[in-house]
């Protein structure tokens, strides 16, 4: 299936959300995606950095009624939070204050090439002026340490936590819109380990893999079963590099399998023995209180160290997902909670725009552009 994070990868190589690569905030941001619970194909990834500049563009998958599956320099206000949590105690947010907002992005780009569009006031103010997530969804291995470390480096700086995706799991969108990332397993294990080695050594969350977990029906069971193993690979070595690392897995979101089902999933690629906990709702469009309750669900269902959280993808959820289970830029959606490491909700770490809005997800612009419609949409609405 394909699933918005899927889409972000297409179009990241194009654009970029959050791009290190320099395009929008991909390296930057993610690519473009395909539908998540169900045969929809995904809303595109946000664009990646700059591939030595940025990745994808569009959103995870959406399943029949899933959603679709992300500037200035700075970091957008958050309430100080306690150090990382132990793996045995209640969830928390980084010890740092606030996320990283990238000076990289489309809608940046877009601001500042447009200074007499009446839109452009109201698109700086409510989407270009917040922290996004940053996509690496091109296998690069010569330059991926360097690129994430740019990154991490300048969120250092700015005393912010950055959100970096990594997004280049062999057989990525089940060879869909998104379709593409490392040859194989072992090449991403090393591409893997050589991404962890750009961390550095200050608090950063990182969204591991979008759909890697929840969009693996495609594969056979032996497959299935290898790249949970590479997963969890993947988690020890993020961890090991940064101790101050939070590292969050796939979970889908709301709209797509059983708590329970996802639980397992997780399970087999080493959520409950490592990590932070999980992230859902990536490039959709499903409420906020709705993604809680499900996170919720599969974390008990989990199991694990008590201080496992979740972190939720609120960048266009303000009216939740279409009836008709439509993903690709549906009409009406609006943006969602802003960007926070203080949710004031038990067991969720943080609010976070991973899908950066305004990236189409094909169908108001190619995917994994900005679209100012699009993007002045989500905000009137």
């Amino acid at each position: 299936m394909v699933t918005a994070a899927s889409l972000v990868a297409v179009v990241g190589t194009i654009t970029g959300t959050m791009s290190a690569l320099g395009g929008s905030q991909t390296e930057g941001a993610r690519p473009s995606i395909t539908t998540g619970p169900g045969p929809g194909p995904r809303a595109s990834t946000p664009k990646p950095e700059p591939a030595p500049t940025g990745p994808r563009a569009t959103a995870s998958p959406t399943p029949p009624s899933a959603t679709p599956s992300p500037r200035a320099s700075g970091a957008a206000e958050t309430p100080p939070v306690g150090p990382r949590a132990t793996r045995t105690g209640a969830s928390s947010a980084p010890s740092a204050s606030r996320l990283y907002r990238s000076p990289r992005s489309q809608v940046l780009d877009w601001v500042g090439g447009h200074g007499s569009d009446p839109r452009r006031e109201a698109i700086a103010s409510r989407i270009a002026s917040r922290p996004a997530a940053v996509w690496f969804a091109d296998y690069t291995p010569a330059t991926i340490t360097r690129r994430v470390g740019r990154v991490t480096s300048a969120a250092a700086a700015a005393d912010a936590v950055p959100v970096l995706v990594p997004y280049a799991i062999p057989d990525r969108d089940c060879g869909g819109a998104s379709q593409g990332g490392a040859p194989d397993l072992g090449a991403y294990d090393r591409w893997i380990e050589r991404f962890a080695e750009g961390l550095g050594t200050r608090p950063v969350i990182v969204i591991l893999e979008p759909d890697s977990i929840a969009q693996t029906d495609c594969l056979s069971a032996e497959r299935r079963t290898a790249r949970y193993a590479s997963l969890a690979r993947a988690g020890r070595a993020l961890e090991d590099s940064n101790p101050r690392a939070k590292v969050y897995y796939d979970a889908g979101h709301s709209g797509w399998h059983p708590a329970a089902t996802m639980a397992a999933r997780l399970r087999a690629a080493g959520a409950a023995s490592a990590g932070a906990g999980v992230f859902t709702n990536v490039s959709n469009f499903h409420r906020t209180d709705d993604e809680t309750d499900y996170a919720r669900a599969v974390l008990d269902a989990l199991g694990g160290p008590a201080g496992l959280g979740a972190v939720i993808d609120t960048s266009r959820n303000g009216n939740g997902a279409p009836a008709d289970g439509s993903w690709c830029d549906p009409k009406g959606r609006e943006l969602g909670r802003e960007p926070t490491l203080r949710t004031g909700a038990a067991r969720v770490d943080a609010y976070l725009w991973i899908k950066l809005p305004g990236e189409s997800d094909g169908c108001s612009a190619a995917p994994g552009t900005f679209s100012p419609d699009y993007a002045y949409g989500l905000i009137r609405n």
